[in-house]
């Protein structure tokens, strides 16, 4: 769970006397699931006025992409990729990959601009292991990113290699109830 201080701004003539660093998060379990309890984390920080980002990498379904973004509130930027569907297999189409890797290269930037604090990547393990956005390139990004953003990864299967610069790794599980 992400607990944020308010903060002033960077630009502020009052700046905090610490530097508050940013952790990467990892919620993962071994189902694809919605991660109830990420998005009412994200729309809580937001709701203290926090720049939030949340993006669905494997949901379309709505003509949405990052061009068209839906706002949550004042602070919560909600993308999906331009997708008729959402993908549920690493066999894409070239205009399907193509706006996977448009969402991806402007996840990156906007993030490495510093534009937002938490920054939510949802189902990017399912993307890392479909083969659709190299691990290699998520581990990069993770390491320049803003020293203040939290990043939160979701997804099932959560490569070791992520598991590995984590922060803090939740795993959810079903309990059996007899």
């Amino acid at each position: 769970m992400v607990s944020q201080l308010e903060a002033t701004k960077i630009d502020s003539p009052c700046p905090l006397p610490y530097h508050i660093e940013g952790l990467v998060q990892v919620f993962t379990t071994s189902h694809r699931s919605f991660f109830t309890n990420v998005i009412a984390q994200a729309l809580r920080i937001a709701g203290q006025g926090t720049p939030v980002l949340v993006v669905q990498f494997l949901k379309g379904g709505i003509g949405q992409g990052y061009e068209h973004p839906v706002r949550l509130g004042q602070h919560l930027d909600w993308i999906r990729c331009d997708l008729p569907r959402y993908i549920d297999t690493p066999e894409l189409d070239e205009s399907e990959h193509r706006a996977l890797m448009e969402l991806w290269q402007y996840t990156q930037s906007v993030v490495l601009a510093g534009k937002y604090s938490l920054v939510v990547l949802d189902e990017l393990s399912l993307a890392i292991n479909f083969g659709l956005i190299p691990q290699d390139e998520v581990l990069a990004f993770l390491k320049k990113r803003p020293s203040h953003v939290d990043i939160i990864l979701t997804g099932p299967q959560m490569p070791k290699a992520i598991l590995d610069v984590a922060d803090q790794i939740t795993e959810i599980r079903r309990s059996q109830h007899l």
